[in-house]
């Protein structure tokens, strides 16, 4: 995306709730089977908790089994950015917003069919936009 959202952490900490900015702008993650969209099957566009941006889309959702919304592509590639995760004595990859930089979650080369890929993302990082 083109321009990008910078705001302080009293702005970030503002906006959202104690959770979101944990897991949105501190890299960290819900317990599994504990978000609200794991297991949501309402049509619609997943957006950026910490901007709006169109991220993901219900027709790409599937249930992986690994407790967190898993999707096998964003709405557009450059609506996200892939960074090489080493943490935690693993080497992933994290996927965060391109427009504010938000955590999302880690990809994974082990989802279906047609990508491949498994976009699992944490539920308070997105938020529904539920089709009309």
């Amino acid at each position: 995306m083109s321009s990008r959202i910078n705001k302080t952490e009293a702005e970030w900490r503002a906006q959202l709730t104690p959770m979101q900015y944990h897991v949105a702008r501190e890299k960290g993650t819900e317990r599994a089977f504990s978000g609200e969209y794991w297991n949501c099957k309402e049509p619609g566009t997943y957006r950026c908790i910490g901007c709006g941006a169109p991220l993901f889309s219900s027709a790409t959702k599937f249930d992986s089994g690994c407790g967190w919304p898993s999707f096998t592509a964003p709405v557009d590639a450059g609506h996200i950015d892939e960074v090489v995760d080493n943490s935690h004595s693993m080497r992933r990859t994290e996927v965060t917003c391109g427009t504010c930089g938000s955590h999302l979650g880690h990809v994974f080369p082990d989802g279906p069919a047609p990508t491949g890929m498994r976009y699992c993302i944490n539920s308070a990082s997105i938020n529904l936009d539920k089709q009309k």
